[in-house]
This record gives structure tokens, sequence and C-alpha cells, in this order.
């Protein structure tokens, strides 16, 4: 993904300029439109959230920290400070996903893991990268970074461009 914001710092000040000798009232409520766009409607900490199918746990979510920005035009929640989830599959094995940062983008069923991501399971096999992403439509992970995959074999390392 390329960044929200680039340095742009010749034409913020000639726009502040222009801003400040018209009228800094109207900057003022400028600034304030666009702050509040990005005001989260839910903010939760310390989440334990369980997911369920048919009465049977299919995952489990744990994350110090939720910002959930369902009323902006494209809805996302927010996990500034990290998850750890537990999946189940079929026959009760585990899988465990981490990452420091992750958001989940409601309108397109995309999940973006960021920071240290790591899944591992039960047979000790273990997946390791700096983003990841989840498409939950379609049940599979992708990464346009370099990753590691170790397991009993040993270690397989492979560079994406």
């Amino acid at each position: 993904m390329s960044r929200l914001f680039r340095n742009s710092m010749p034409l913020f000040a000639v726009l502040l300029g222009l801003a400040v000798a018209s009228c800094e009232s109207n900057f003022k409520e400028v600034q304030k439109m666009g702050l509040s766009e990005f005001t989260p409607s839910g903010d939760a900490d310390s989440i334990n959230l369980k997911y369920t199918d048919s009465g049977r746990i299919k995952s489990i979510l744990i994350s110090p920290k939720m910002l959930d920005y369902a009323t902006v035009e494209f809805p996302f929640t927010e996990f500034p400070k990290g998850i750890n989830v537990t999946m189940f599959d079929e026959q009760g094995k585990k899988t465990f996903v981490t990452s420091k940062y992750a958001v989940t983008f409601k309108n397109t069923d995309l999940i973006d893991l960021q920071g240290n991501v790591k899944i591992t399971n039960e047979t000790g096999q273990v997946f390791e990268t700096d983003q990841l992403y989840f498409d939950q439509k379609n049940e599979w992970f992708f990464t346009e970074k370099r990753y590691k995959f170790t397991d009993a074999k040993g270690v397989s390392y492979e560079e994406v461009s």
C-alpha cells in the first residue's frame, strides 16, 4: 500500500499563508472538519472477542485497543496496539496469528496485518513477515514483503519484488 500522506510542506506553507491572510477562522473550521472525519465512533480497551459458528468457537481475538470507524466513507476497524488471534479448524487444531498493528476494512473484508506478523500452528510451522493481508471472503493470505517460513524440514526464504 502507498502512504496516505506525502511531504508537501511548501504547498502547506502557501495554503497556510493564504488562509491566515484571508480569514483565520475559516482555516480553523477546515481543521476541525478534517479531524472529526476520523474520530472513532467506537473505542474499546482489552478486547477478548470470540467468534462462533453453530455453537462452535472458530476464533478468539485479543487486543489491548480497538478503534471503530463505522461512520466514515470507507468504514474500518483499527487495532493500533496489535492483535493476538487463535483460530480453530474443524478438528479443533489451533493456528495462532499475532501482529503489532491490524486494520480490517468492512466493505472489502480485507485485513491488513503489520509489524512482526507471525502465524504458527500446533505442528510447529511458523510464517513470519512485516506485512500480511488476509482476504476473508476468499480465505487466503498474501504479502508483498519478504517472508520466512520454518517447519520440521528447515527454513525457506522468498523475496517478493
